[in-house]
């Protein structure tokens, strides 16, 4: 895993732990930002993902 890809789970998890510590305290505005935390993880961790994959395609291609 790359540093973005570490990054973006570790945002999508702290943000369902804020999107839930905002549910049990009864925060809308919590939780919110719990959600949006969790889209930005995904984002990050997709970007992550599209770059260990070229550079994967990369070396497979200079293997050959």
């Amino acid at each position: 895993m790359n540093r973005n890809q570490v990054r973006g789970e570790s945002k999508v998890v702290a943000g369902k732990v804020q999107q839930g510590v905002g549910k049990a305290v009864g925060s809308t505005n919590q939780q919110r930002k719990g959600i949006n935390k969790q889209i930005e993880g995904r984002v990050q961790k997709g970007v992550g993902d599209i770059e260990k994959a070229f550079k994967d395609t990369a070396k497979r291609l200079d293997d050959e």
